[in-house]
């Protein structure tokens, strides 16, 4: 059984404790929590048996504790791996891993150094419709893959409230990049592989709250395919992922449902058994520690998704200018 600690009980650490609470996991349990303010989150923990304080340090001393979730702030997360890393604990953390690459690759050095095991919640690659896509592509049943689209939205930015953390160009910078972007952005490297350029255009149009509203990014990828993203904090929730190959497309909607067309435009829809995809990542957290299975997201992959997503920053704040994302410079 792997003891972890979650670090940031907020709204996103609540749902992780919970995931692998009810009904118990047989591999992971939490037992700890640290959070900035213990008051606000006293109650929580009590009701789920954690014992909570602000104390992080302590935390890391603290030998019953084998790992460490982060739900922190994205620009906490490179300094608060590396120290659980030094510890001996396995890290798990919520995406995106960090804000650029340079601390990724920190991070990423520091768990490999200590030998533990570091992993990243892209929640998404646990989905049964992406694995189905996935094995389509491979298999050729796509052709050559042309172009990819995607686009994560949501309704949140319209309900912040100023000053909470999230709603800050230092840790949300592109509006919804950091939030729900960085899953497209997964999805795309996962699907076709590593992106070589990018252009991002990000705007404030009607929030009151620091935070860029609309947002849109195309990319270029390695093997010369192109993609589009889009992601947007003040409208309805949408989640899609389309990838258009030679032979046809393949189409995902929401979490469950997956379309497909071939060459002649004949469409079928497959809808699946939705699936805790937050229990499914804890759990293959807990597996990857005691050794029976890799993480399936490799760290790798995480990094340069980071890569990517620090140079559609960096296009953002250029009047969409073309930035290269191995150098992280105008290509």
């Amino acid at each position: 059984m792997l003891n972890a600690a979650i670090v940031g009980p907020g709204r996103w650490g609540q749902r992780l404790v919970d995931a692998v609470s009810t009904p118990p996991s047989e591999n992971i349990r939490f037992t700890r929590a640290v959070a900035r303010n213990p008051d606000t989150v006293r109650e929580f923990c009590a009701a789920r048996g954690l014992s909570v304080s602000a104390d992080f340090a302590a935390t890391l001393a603290d030998p019953a504790i084998d790992a460490f979730v982060l739900a922190t702030p994205h620009s906490q997360h490179a300094a608060q791996i590396i120290a659980a890393a030094r510890a001996g604990k396995h890290v798990f953390v919520e995406k995106p891993f960090t804000l650029d690459v340079e601390s990724a690759q920190a991070a990423a050095r520091a768990c490999r150094d200590a030998g533990v095991v570091l992993a990243l919640g892209h929640n998404r690659r646990f989905l049964p419709a992406i694995a189905e896509m996935k094995r389509r592509i491979a298999s050729g049943a796509l052709g050559e893959i042309l172009h990819l689209e995607g686009n994560f939205s949501g309704s949140f930015g319209l309900g912040y409230q100023p000053g909470i953390w999230r709603a800050t160009q230092a840790e949300s910078p592109a509006g919804g990049m950091t939030a729900m972007g960085i899953h497209i952005i997964d999805a795309f490297i996962h699907l076709a592989g590593q992106i070589t350029a990018v252009r991002c255009e990000s705007q404030r149009k009607v929030l009151a709250v620091d935070l860029d509203d609309t947002t849109s990014m195309f990319a270029r990828f390695e093997n010369g395919a192109t993609g589009t993203l889009s992601t947007l904090t003040a409208t309805g929730r949408v989640v899609r992922v389309q990838v258009f190959g030679t032979r046809g497309w393949l189409h995902l909607l929401d979490h469950h449902i997956l379309e497909e067309c071939d060459i002649d435009g004949n469409v079928r829809r497959n809808e699946y058994a939705k699936v805790d995809i937050e229990r499914a990542e804890l759990e293959s957290f807990a597996e990857a520690v005691s050794g029976k299975a890799p993480y399936p997201v490799p760290v790798e992959d995480a990094i340069h998704g980071v890569a990517v997503m620090h140079a559609a920053i960096l296009s953002a704040r250029s009047n969409g200018e073309r930035f290269s994302v191995d150098t992280g410079r105008q290509a």
